[in-house]
């Protein structure tokens, strides 16, 4: 099986080269990403629980779905193909905002991503596919804001950083 390749980009999300998945984390190589944020009608978040054999952040709490794209592949094209490889269905998604940060990891290796925010709105169940998903559940952001202060080390460190610095973007109930 061939390793999936990231785009690698600039500081302006001008696509420079393509590279190994696994050696764009090793070298911290600035490369393209997305986080998907999913609301139901209550303006609940669909959280997923990263599934454990993750070879970064297993176990942790997270948004409804975030990889990277694929080249060629719109920011909104890869959203709606990861939401249904992970989640087990698709909704239209529109671009919220986008940052790029940077987080180390104990294993050795470095998330380096220029993140693009989509978000989009489900009121089902979602049919998780194990290989990707441990769990999932709906909660409101004022909850997951108070769980994530008291419990920092249960979430992802992209999720904080979106909570921390781009709450106003992701909070559908203005």
């Amino acid at each position: 099986m061939i390793e999936e390749q990231v785009i690698l980009v600039d500081e302006y999300d001008n696509q420079i080269g393509l590279m190994p998945k696994m050696e764009a984390h090793e070298k911290a190589v600035l490369h393209r990403a997305f986080s998907v944020f999913i609301f139901n009608n209550r303006n609940e978040l669909m959280l997923q629980q990263r599934a454990m054999h993750k070879y970064h952040s297993p176990g942790l709490w997270t948004n409804t779905c975030c990889s990277h794209q694929r080249d060629g592949e719109s920011n909104l094209e890869a959203g709606k193909r990861r939401l249904e490889e992970e989640m087990g269905f698709v909704t239209e998604l529109e671009e919220s905002t986008s940052f790029i940060y940077k987080a180390p990891f104990s294993n050795g290796l470095t998330e380096h991503e220029y993140d693009h925010i989509m978000i989009g709105y489900y009121n089902d169940e979602p049919i998780i596919n194990k290989e990707e998903v441990a769990d999932w559940k709906w909660m409101n952001l004022e909850a997951v804001k108070a769980d994530m202060a008291e419990h920092p080390e249960n979430y992802t460190a992209w999720f904080k950083i979106i909570f921390e610095k781009f709450y106003e973007f992701i909070n559908v109930n203005k």
